[in-house]
C-alpha cells in the first residue's frame, strides 16, 4: 500500500512539470522495471488512467463527437412522429406530471440551452422540439441556408437533462396545407410584420400545432425574439389554450452579441463587426437618460446606417406590450428598443429595456 501511494505520489508531481508523462508511466509500466515493483494491479491502475484521460481529452477537442457513439454513453428519446409523442406524453400525463415545452428550430447554442434548463428545473416532463419551419420562412434561400445541426443539438440537451427530443419531417407537421389564417394586428402589423410578410402567421401555425400536440402546462421563449413573444401570448389568449407562456432573458456572447442560430453563419470579419449592434444598444441606455426618445432612436439609427456591411431595417422604440411606436419617454412605463439589420448577408435581430 505505501508503494502504491508512492507511485501515485511521483505520478502527480510528473504531471505537474511533464503533461505527456502519463504516456511515458504507461510504457514503462508495461516493461520489466516497474512491473516487478508493483505489479499488474499498478499496471492496470495506469492503464485505466491512459484511457480515461484519452478519452477526456477526445472529448474537450470534439465537444460533440460522443453523439456518433451515443448507444453506450446515453440513449436519446428522439421522437420522429405525432403518434409517438402523444402516446408518451398520454402516460406521463396520467400520472399527474407536468409537461414544459421548448419549441426551438435546433442549431442549438447557450441560449437556447438556458430555456431548457429552467424548462427543466420546473417541469417534471421536458419536450424540446427541433423543426425548421418552413412556413414561416419568406425568403427561400434563408431556409435552405438555415443551419441543421440535429446530432450536436442532441449533445447538448444530454448534457442538460432527460429531455424528450421531438424531430418530426415536413410532411409530419404538415401532411396537408394549413391554410389557416391568424390575425395580431396590432402586434404583427410594425417591425418584423412589417418586412417580414406571413413571417408571424408561419410562427403561430407551427407553434399552435405543437401546442396541441404537447398539451404543455408552461412553454419557454427567449426574450431575443420580443415580438414574437407578445404574439404567441396573443395567440394562446386568442385560441383559449390553458397554458403558460414563459419569457426568458437574452443570452449574450462573452463579448455582448446576443446569441443566434444565425451567428454561426457570419464570417470572421462579420461576426467582429456585429458586436456594434448590442454595444450601441447599451450606449444608447446612457445616451437616453439625458436625451429625448427621437434623439435615442436617431442616435442608434446613425451608427447602423454609417456602419459599413450593415443594412439597417428598422430600429423601433415601443412600448413593450403593445409594439407601438412611442413618441416620448413618458408615453408609456414599459418600453424596448427593438432593432433588425443585415450584417452582410446575415440578418440579425436583438433588442434592449430602456423602461419596466
Amino acid at each position: 500500500m505505501i508503494c502504491f501511494w508512492g507511485c501515485l505520489t511521483i505520478y502527480n508531481s510528473l504531471m505537474c512539470y511533464f503533461p505527456n508523462s502519463l504516456f511515458l508511466l504507461f510504457v514503462l509500466l508495461n516493461g520489466k522495471f516497474l512491473n516487478s515493483l508493483f505489479g499488474n494491479f499498478l499496471k492496470n491502475v495506469f492503464s485505466f488512467s491512459l484511457i480515461c484521460t484519452t478519452f477526456a481529452k477526445i472529448l474537450r477537442k470534439h465537444p460533440f463527437r460522443w453523439v456518433k457513439i451515443k448507444k453506450f454513453l446515453v440513449e436519446m428519446n428522439v421522437v420522429n412522429t405525432v403518434k409517438e409523442l402523444k402516446e408518451q406524453l398520454s402516460l406521463f400525463r396520467s400520472e399527474g406530471k407536468s409537461i414544459g415545452l421548448v419549441p426551438t428550430m435546433g442549431a442549438l447554442h447557450p441560449g437556447h440551452a438556458s430555456l431548457v434548463k429552467r424548462a427543466v428545473e420546473e417541469n417534471d416532463v421536458v419536450v424540446v422540439s427541433i423543426f425548421v419551419n418552413p412556413t414561416q420562412f419568406n425568403d427561400k434561400n434563408d431556409l435552405k441556408n438555415y443551419p441543421r445541426t440535429l446530432n450536436a443539438d442532441c449533445a447538448l440537451l444530454a448534457s442538460i437533462g432527460d429531455v424528450i427530443v421531438f424531430a418530426p419531417e415536413v410532411d409530419e407537421m404538415y401532411p396537408t396545407e394549413d391554410t389557416r389564417q391568424f390575425s395580431f394586428a396590432p402586434l404583427d402589423t410594425v417591425m418584423e410584420g412589417a418586412f417580414r410578410p406571413g413571417h408571424f402567421n408561419g410562427v403561430a401555425q407551427i407553434v399552435s400545432k405543437l401546442f396541441y400536440t404537447v398539451e404543455p402546462h408552461r412553454a419557454y421563449f427567449g426574450e431575443k425574439d420580443f415580438q414574437q413573444l407578445a404574439i404567441i401570448r396573443e395567440m394562446v389568449r386568442q385560441l383559449g389554450l390553458g397554458l403558460e407562456i414563459v419569457g426568458c432573458p437574452i443570452v449574450r456572447e462573452s463579448d455582448g452579441l446576443a446569441m443566434s442560430s444565425r451567428n454561426t453563419l457570419l464570417t470572421s470579419e462579420e461576426r467582429e463587426r456585429s458586436l456594434i449592434i448590442s454595444r450601441t444598444l447599451f450606449e444608447s441606455i446612457e445616451y437616453a437618460k439625458e436625451n429625448s426618445l427621437a434623439a435615442t432612436k436617431a442616435f442608434v439609427e446613425n451608427v447602423m446606417k454609417t456602419t459599413p456591411g450593415f443594412k439597417l431595417e428598422y430600429y423601433q422604440i415601443v412600448d413593450g406590450n403593445t409594439l407601438q411606436p412611442l413618441n416620448e419617454w413618458s408615453d408609456s412605463e414599459y418600453i424596448v428598443g427593438c432593432i433588425a439589420l443585415f450584417c452582410g448577408k446575415i440578418r440579425l435581430i436583438d433588442n434592449i429595456k430602456y423602461k419596466g
